[in-house]
């Protein structure tokens, strides 16, 4: 394992961290930053080069953010966030090979899908290949602004109560595909909010096309579907994009922004729970 360095089935916490970097760094900012450090412009850096790259990105991740020099505050933990078993993976035992940028993008492109099988799997977990609408809707609502997340787990809890949904299945392909449009989101909120502008509402339709002609994603009916389900607050059959676009948001930005660390961001998520999730909901 590339974060397991001794095999023993544990990660040290800097392993944790720079695992977590990762999985947090888009493409486009990993790029640019590769980019800046290519000083010879040959495509490659070195080891020394690849740790300054994670370190920069590591002060925008909201883990790491909360770390000084790779050590947690209040923690005595031994080892640099940079030096883990990924290293002597892309720079050898000596750490003289270099590293090419596209096999770094690759690798990142790779992770994301084990993770998102992962996921998938956790849902799937008599491995039928296929998750069902509540589990999938779960997964769409699974980073929701607290305030609002009685509300989404009521809609869940009322799947049951829909004759043309309850007994919908999710492919790992339409759950992928989904995940993928939360990567995209800048050119897909644009144009859900421009056409929304002009027309005033947005159909199942609407949802599909801007999907597929802005961000090159089919969405399966399946899933349109059940976002709408879940998101089409009036049930007037036009999306509340707002709300949307919001908890799609908040979902691939939840690793990546930096929040309250520590016992006063413990306090203040324990005073947000208390205040906005019923204890029915929570046990």
């Amino acid at each position: 394992m590339l974060f397991d360095t001794n095999n023993d089935g544990l990660i040290s916490f800097p392993e944790y961290i720079f695992f977590l970097t990762i999985l947090s760094i888009p493409e486009s900012s990993f790029s640019v930053a590769f980019k800046m450090f290519d000083l010879d412009n040959d495509g490659g850096i070195d080891k020394q080069e690849f740790k300054k790259v994670m370190g920069l990105m590591r002060t925008l991740n909201r883990q790491g953010a909360c770390h000084r020099d790779g050590l947690r505050i209040g923690f005595k933990v031994s080892g640099s966030v940079e030096d883990g078993g990924l290293l002597e993976y892309f720079f050898g035992s000596d750490g003289s090979k270099r590293l090419e940028h596209e096999t770094f993008v690759q690798f990142l492109r790779d992770l994301h899908d084990e993770m998102l099988r992962l996921e998938f799997a956790h849902y799937d977990c008599k491995s039928q290949g296929t998750i069902s609408a509540k589990d999938f809707a779960l997964s769409m609502v699974a980073s929701a602004d607290i305030r609002y997340i009685n509300k989404f787990l009521d809609q869940v809890d009322e799947l049951k109560m829909e004759p043309s949904l309850k007994d919908l299945r999710i492919t790992l392909e339409e759950f992928k595909n989904f995940a993928e449009l939360r990567k995209r989101l800048q050119p897909f909120t644009m144009a859900l909010f421009s056409y929304g502008e002009v027309n005033g509402l947005l159909s199942k339709k609407d949802l599909k096309r801007a999907a597929n002609q802005v961000c090159g994603i089919s969405l399966s009916d399946n899933v349109v579907d059940m976002v709408f389900y879940m998101f089409d607050a009036n049930r007037d059959g036009s999306l509340s994009s707002d709300e949307f676009l919001r908890v799609m948001e908040r979902r691939e930005t939840d690793i990546s922004q930096p929040r309250d660390a520590g016992f006063a961001g413990l306090l203040s998520c324990w005073m947000d729970c208390t205040k906005n999730c019923s204890s029915k909901k929570l046990f």
